[in-house]
């Protein structure tokens, strides 16, 4: 029975998320498997990865056949590079503690760049935030100053007062009142006789 260590697929349409599973390689993407060792999600940044390391190392060992992702994920954790010296120390070539230390001084170098990543994506969303910030605060003060120049034009052109005019509008109102006035007056007068 051929052993394969990969991804099984859950989550709903465009939000995947991986199960990191050991199962027969005659077996369906996400039907039946012997164990599940981590889960990955590639919508995080950097990705989330969360394997347990042990049992990743210990099917490695036993001959299970990582997939291509699979791979590049044991890789990035460090325990491909595990096996490496493992099967280094099995042959000979190092003994258990010069491949321990390597592998120690492998994953600080590694803690330290992925630590790096999340402080720079950190900062550059803190920066982003700000520079967003400083553009609203500049359009803010625009539109009090061109609201502060538009009430100081209305303040220094009161609206002139128009006396004449209306006096002579209102004369002939006064005049064409009084005229339809004697018109029906007469009018009354003639019905009454």
């Amino acid at each position: 029975m051929a052993v394969k260590i990969r991804l099984a697929r859950r989550g709903r349409a465009k939000l995947a998320m991986y199960d990191v599973v050991v199962a027969d390689a005659r077996a369906p993407r996400d039907g039946r498997f012997i164990e599940k060792i981590g889960t990955y999600n590639p919508l995080t940044n950097p990705a989330s990865i969360e394997i347990k390391d042990d049992r990743a190392f210990h099917w490695l060992m036993n001959g299970a056949q990582p997939t291509d992702t699979v791979k590049a994920i044991l890789s990035y954790r460090g325990i491909m590079l595990k096996k490496h010296l493992q099967i280094g120390v099995v042959k000979g070539a190092v003994t258990q503690e010069q491949a321990n230390a390597k592998w120690e001084e492998w994953m600080k170098s590694k803690e330290s760049k992925i630590q790096g990543k999340k402080d720079t994506l950190a900062k550059g969303k803190q920066d982003k935030a700000k520079a967003r910030k400083d553009a609203e605060t500049k359009v803010k003060e625009a539109r009090a100053e061109a609201i502060k120049k538009k009430n100081v034009v209305k303040e220094a052109d009161p609206i002139p007062a128009v006396e004449a005019p209306t006096e002579e509008i209102v004369a002939p109102q006064a005049e064409a009142t009084e005229a339809s006035q004697a018109e029906a007056a007469p009018e009354s007068g003639e019905a009454k006789a």
